[in-house]
């Protein structure tokens, strides 16, 4: 029997990671519950400690990156329209699936998913802050995925070699 796993979040991780072509479905079981504590609107920003949102940012460095994907689309969502938080989710998910691409063996689709989240984590840098210090797009470390994006071929067309991780404890 597999040890379960626990994220930091509290979270069971899924059972199995998905990969499309390689598994037939996903751990839907598992994804459902934390799905289901996203509202249907944050009210002025993402809380940087949802249990959601940690749950997605968990899932990705644990290697799930279809299932990161799969929450933090929920959260993008519910953020409120125009703001910092749905620009960072934005590049949190594409990178995930640039994550899932790079696993599934297509280089250029990571590649391409690592420049526009690079992209996107430089139209956070330049928009002013909001100065709601809980919320997610102030409390996250962009520079630092930035810069782990970079290293990853992000902005030279280099084959990823290792997954980004998020690293948000």
């Amino acid at each position: 029997m597999r040890p379960v796993k626990i994220s930091s979040a509290g979270f069971l991780f899924p059972s199995w990671a998905f990969v499309p072509g390689e598994t037939l479905q996903a751990d839907h079981e598992r994804l459902a519950p934390v799905k289901a504590l996203v509202p249907a609107r944050f009210e002025g920003f993402v809380p940087a400690r949802h249990p959601a949102l940690r749950y997605g940012l968990a899932l990705n460095d644990a290697g799930f990156f279809w299932e990161c994907h799969e929450i933090l689309e929920a959260v993008w969502a519910a953020a409120p329209q125009g703001g910092r938080e749905r620009i960072l989710l934005r590049a949190c998910i594409q990178t995930a699936n640039g994550n899932l691409k790079s696993k599934m063996q297509r280089a250029n689709a990571a590649t391409r998913l690592y420049a526009e989240a690079l992209a996107g984590l430089e139209e956070l840098r330049v928009r002013r802050a909001g100065g709601n210090g809980g919320g997610f797009a102030e409390s996250f470390p962009a520079e630092r995925l930035a810069e782990s994006l970079r290293q990853t071929g992000g902005d030279s067309g280099a084959a990823p070699i290792s997954p980004v991780l998020f690293e948000v404890t």
